[in-house]
């Protein structure tokens, strides 16, 4: 299971769960990822996960640290 963050939002307008990955917001395009369902989403959400540090790793490219949301 991986270490980053995931939000999960309902989109009205594509009548889907949108996934954005906070911590590859510098990096991939937002939202990253969808599906019909909140677990699909989330499913998917792991996998575009797994594939973008497997293909910086293959690059040699910096591989964004996980975080911690900062509420204040």
């Amino acid at each position: 299971m991986s270490r980053y963050s995931m939000i999960i939002q309902w989109s009205d307008e594509d009548q889907l769960f949108l996934v954005t990955i906070p911590e590859f917001g510098d990096r991939v395009i937002m939202p990253c990822t969808h599906g019909k369902t909140r677990e699909e989403a989330i499913r998917n959400g792991e996998e575009v996960i797994e594939m973008y540090l497997e293909a910086w790793q293959a690059e040699g490219e910096s591989i964004p640290e996980p975080s911690t949301l900062q509420i204040a």
